[in-house]
């Protein structure tokens, strides 16, 4: 694998470092502390609920854009902005370019902002490769547009936040999808045994701009605000240096996008809460939980209508489906059949890693071993341990470190080449002269000389544990201890 460092830029959509989520997360309460206070004391000053009602409109007082616009708002902002090292959108322009642009010109960006004349810059597309086939499509705001985004949410977040159901779990400030699959057994646990499992079609792209908008008029009075979300949703993509208008749709890829998404979908929360369902949404994937087969027939009808009818949303039927949870994947996790429910982590999601693993190999080609596993390797089989530690299976972690040595031997096998260096080397390592002979040019490829005896006597596992390789068995193991 080659000797060179190997870097690659990731698009990431819900990621950031410890540090980064605790400054945020502390932020946010105390914005929701501030609103809370605002709205106490509206409700205190006046007995008549419309009196009390009209505490909880934004635009009151200062007015949205004014705190938006706050120096300590965009201090903070500009962080979150820098934090996330995204690349440039559409202008092309990097984070210090972008720096010096606003600092040039912010009194004729704050005019505009203040006249509610703002115009964004198009989104830059950028497709993404699915793992079952397909693209998924982002769009990216120039730096600038983030940086106002984000401005925005700090100041809308803490609003629409308290209003939220409590079964949505995608993009909220201290809820995670670790959550919602915890939720998702407890549901099982008490008996609802069977899933409806409702996939949205190219949901970020199907969104409508005139039901959204009036779901965010309930909560904005600011006229301002109102029209600078607008002229984000319309911003238009640019596709082959020509700007196409944004007729539907929320790009993914801008701050703004989850909390939009959260408030057009709080619909669908509000009408399953009506309905008195048990069930867990992250984003657009939601999964209902009930009783039987024909009750969960039922709810995917009426839902379908629902969604189709009265939120102009497209609801994928090939995908969607009834089924037991031990079939369905709901945020990579699954469920096992047990009276206990247990969580697992599902075949198909063993493959998406293996198909990671295999890139990681395939990029530090000639690479040193140990190089590479410290460098590339571990890290990431690190973070997606720590992301599926809810497992309370444990065979498909021993499976992935038997299929992730074995690649290695291959590796190794490979990096040898000439019978001469097989039979140095094995020796070196202990191997008896008669089985070196007999397996140094067998006539047999580096992936069947990998799983054959000679190599894992060569090299086993203690082997690569000694080369710093991570146990995900080990990690997996380590997990379940602290916790209980």
């Amino acid at each position: 694998m080659g000797e060179g460092p190997n870097r690659k830029r990731t698009v990431q959509t819900e990621s950031m470092n410890s540090r980064g989520a605790a400054e945020e997360s502390a932020a946010y309460r105390t914005a929701m502390d501030e609103v809370a206070g605002r709205n106490a004391s509206g409700s205190a000053q006046g007995a008549a609920s419309a009196a009390s009602d009209e505490s909880h409109c934004i635009g009151q007082g200062t007015g949205l854009l004014e705190q938006m616009i706050e120096r300590s708002n965009l201090n903070a902002a500009w962080k979150q902005v820098s934090r996330n090292k995204g690349a440039a959108g559409n202008d092309g322009l990097d984070l210090e370019r972008t720096r010096t642009l606003i600092r040039k010109e912010w009194d004729k960006i704050k005019t505009l902002l203040l006249a509610g004349r703002y115009r964004p810059e198009p989104v830059r597309r950028v497709e993404i490769p699915k793992p079952n086939g397909g693209v998924r499509l982002l769009g990216v705001p120039t730096i600038l547009d983030r940086f106002l985004q984000q401005a925005a949410l700090q100041v809308l977040g803490p609003w629409f936040e308290p209003h939220f159901s409590e079964h949505s779990y995608g993009f909220r400030p201290g809820r995670s999808a670790h959550q919602a699959v915890l939720a998702a057994r407890e549901h099982q646990r008490a008996g609802k045994r069977w899933v409806v499992d409702i996939d949205l079609a190219s949901f970020f792209d199907e969104v409508n701009h005139d039901l959204l908008m009036a779901r965010v008029r309930r909560r904005v009075k600011d006229v301002r605000m109102l029209k600078l979300i607008r002229a984000f949703l319309r911003s238009g993509v640019m596709v082959g240096g020509v700007s196409q208008p944004s007729e539907k749709g929320t790009p993914q890829g801008g701050p703004l996008s989850p909390l939009l998404s959260n408030v057009l979908l709080d619909d669908l929360d509000k009408e399953l809460e009506k309905r008195g369902h048990r069930f867990c949404r992250y984003a657009d994937d939601c999964n209902i939980y009930v009783g039987s087969r024909r009750s969960g027939e039922r709810v995917l009808e009426s839902l379908t209508q629902f969604l189709e009818g009265k939120m102009k949303l497209k609801v994928n039927r090939a995908k969607s489906a009834v089924d037991h949870p031990l079939n369905r994947v709901f945020l990579g996790y699954s469920f096992t059949l047990h009276r206990q429910t247990k969580i697992r982590v599902p075949e198909k999601t063993c493959q998406k890693m293996r198909a990671k693993v295999r890139e990681r190999f395939r990029q530090a080609r000639g690479q040193n071993v140990e190089r590479f596993i410290r460098e590339t390797l571990n890290p990431l089989l690190r973070g997606w341990m720590n992301y599926f530690r809810l497992s309370e299976t444990r065979g498909f972690a021993e499976e992935l470190d038997g299929w992730i040595r074995r690649r290695l031997r291959c590796v190794i096998w490979r990096q040898w080449k000439r019978p001469a260096t097989r039979f140095k080397r094995l020796r070196a390592l202990g191997l008896d002269e008669a089985r070196v002979r007999a397996s140094r040019h067998n006539g047999r490829g580096a992936w069947f000389n990998s799983g054959a005896s000679h190599m894992h006597a060569a090299f086993p596992a203690k082997a690569f544990a000694s080369m710093g390789l991570i146990n995900l068995l080990d990690t997996l193991n380590a997990y379940a201890n602290s916790s209980s």
